[in-house]
C-alpha cells in the first residue's frame, strides 16, 4: 500500500505540468474510449449483477449497480462536460499590493492526492476520476466490492488512455487492497494522501471519520425532507413530492420524510396517497396522518432512517415552525425543500434550515453535480468547512499565496 501511494504522490508532479488544453483532450479521449468499450463494460457489469442476485441485494442497490448503454453514454457525456468546464487551477482568486510594495496573489491549486471511498455505483469511478484529473489531482479509488468487475473495467479503460498519452496510470487507480484492512491503511496514510472523501452508508462514514488521520470531507446520509406549507399549490406540491421520492428512491437526494402543514393535511393527504399508491410507495405516518389516510405507523426510528427505497414517512406539523423543528431533530444537513407561495414563509425556511441545499418549490432530486452544472460530482459534502453540497472541480482545489517582491525586507 505504501509503495502504491508513493507512486500516486509522485504522479501528482506530472499533473502539475499539464496544461488545461492537454487535460481536456485526454478527458475527451476517455469519453470516446468508454463508448468504444460499451460491450466489455456491459459484460463486466453482468458479472456484478449476477453476484448481486446470488447475494440477494436489494432492488435499490441493484439499480445503483446496473449499467446499460444509456448509463454508459451518460458517463461519457459527463466526461465531455467536465472537459468543457473552465480551468480550475491557476486562477487568481484575489490580488493586492501591500504598503511595503509586495504584490500578493491568491491562486487556486490542486489539493494533491485524493482517496475516494464509495459503494455500488460504477459511474462514480469515471465521474470522480475525471473531476480529479481536470482539477490536477491524483485519485486513489476504493469502490464497493459489489461493483468490483465494473469498477475495474472502467479504471482499465481510463488508464489505457493515460498510457496512450505517455501519462502514468497511477494518476487514476484503484487501491490494491480493497479489504477493510486496506481501507484502514489508506485513511491513515497522511504522508501520501491529502484528502479522503467517503460516500456510502452510515456505517462506512462513521468508520472513516472515527479512524482517519487524513483530512475527511464526508458525504453523509441523505435524510431529506419536503415540507408542504398551507400556502402551497397542492398540484405543484404533489408533483414535487412524487418526484422527490419516486423518480429514483435509491439515491441520497431522494426524500425520506414528507412534512405537511396541519391546516391542509385533510385536503392534501388523500390526494397524495392516491398518487403514491400508483407508484407502489410504502407509506408510514404519524397518528395525525393515520387519522386521515390508511398508512402504517412511523416510529421515531423511522424518521431517522435513510431508506434508499420506495418507502416514505409522513408527518403532520404545525406550520413552518413545526417543519423546521422536525428537520433540526432528524435532518442530516443534505437537502431540504419547502413548497409554498408565501414569500415570507419561504424565506424563513430557507434561512433557518441548516442544510447544504435548501429548495423552494423544487424537488430535492436536483442536488447533484450534473444538475448543478458541474458535469459530475465527487460527492455531496455535508461538511461545513472547505466544501459543502455537490463537490465539483472547484471543491477539489485549495489555494496558495504568490508574493512578488523587489528586494523588500522586514
Amino acid at each position: 500500500m505504501e509503495r502504491f501511494l508513493q507512486e500516486a504522490k509522485n504522479a501528482s508532479r506530472v499533473l502539475a505540468e499539464l496544461s488545461g488544453f492537454e487535460k481536456n483532450r485526454v478527458l475527451r479521449e476517455m469519453a470516446s474510449a468508454l463508448r468504444a468499450n460499451t460491450m466489455s463494460l456491459l459484460e463486466a457489469n453482468a458479472l456484478d449483477m449476477r453476484d448481486a442476485d446470488i447475494n440477494d441485494l436489494s432492488v435499490a442497490l441493484k439499480d445503483r449497480l446496473l449499467l446499460d448503454e444509456k448509463r454508459i453514454d451518460a458517463m461519457a457525456v459527463a466526461l465531455e462536460e467536465i472537459s468543457a468546464l473552465k480551468e480550475p487551477v491557476g486562477r487568481i482568486l484575489d490580488g493586492w499590493i501591500t504598503e511595503d510594495g509586495l504584490k500578493i496573489e491568491k491562486v487556486s491549486i490542486p489539493i494533491g492526492v485524493i482517496g475516494i471511498i464509495y459503494e455500488s455505483r460504477p459511474n462514480v469511478t469515471s465521474d470522480t476520476a475525471a473531476l480529479c484529473f481536470k482539477s490536477s489531482n491524483v485519485c486513489v479509488l476504493k469502490g464497493g466490492n459489489e461493483a468490483e468487475n465494473s469498477n475495474r473495467a472502467i479504471a482499465d479503460i481510463l488508464q489505457k488512455v493515460l498510457e496512450k498519452n505517455n501519462l502514468p496510470k497511477s494518476l487514476i487507480s484503484l487501491i490494491p487492497d480493497s479489504s477493510r484492512e486496506g481501507v484502514a491503511k489508506l485513511i491513515k496514510m497522511d504522508k501520501y494522501v491529502d484528502l479522503i472523501i467517503p460516500r456510502g452508508g452510515e456505517g462506512l462514514i462513521k468508520y472513516v471519520c472515527d479512524n482517519a488521520t487524513v483530512s475527511v470531507v464526508k458525504h453523509d446520509k441523505g435524510q431529506c425532507h419536503t415540507y408542504i406549507d398551507k400556502d402551497a399549490k397542492i398540484e405543484d406540491a404533489i408533483k414535487i413530492a412524487i418526484n422527490a421520492k419516486v423518480q429514483r428512491p435509491g439515491v441520497c437526494n431522494s426524500m425520506e420524510t414528507l412534512l405537511i402543514d396541519s391546516q391542509i393535511a385533510s385536503e392534501a393527504l388523500p390526494k397524495l396517497k392516491t398518487e403514491f399508491d400508483k407508484a407502489h410507495t410504502q407509506l408510514k405516518g404519524c397518528a395525525s396522518t393515520q387519522a386521515i389516510i390508511d398508512v402504517a405507523f412511523a416510529t421515531e426510528k423511522d424518521y431517522d432512517t435513510e431508506y434508499l427505497a420506495n418507502i416514505l414517512n409522513i408527518k403532520v406539523v404545525d406550520g413552518v415552525e413545526g417543519a423546521i423543528e422536525h428537520i433540526v431533530r432528524f435532518g442530516s444537513g443534505h437537502s431540504e425543500a419547502i413548497v409554498t407561495q408565501n414569500v415570507t414563509t419561504a424565506e424563513k425556511f430557507l434561512n433557518a434550515v441548516d442544510a447544504a441545499a435548501v429548495y423552494l418549490n423544487a424537488s430535492t432530486r436536483f442536488t447533484d453535480g450534473g444538475a448543478f452544472g458541474f458535469g459530475a460530482e465527487v460527492g455531496i459534502s455535508t461538511n461545513k468547512l472547505h466544501a459543502r453540497g455537490p463537490m465539483g472541480i472547484e471543491g477539489l482545489t485549495t489555494y496558495k499565496f504568490k508574493i512578488y517582491g523587489s528586494g523588500q525586507i522586514r
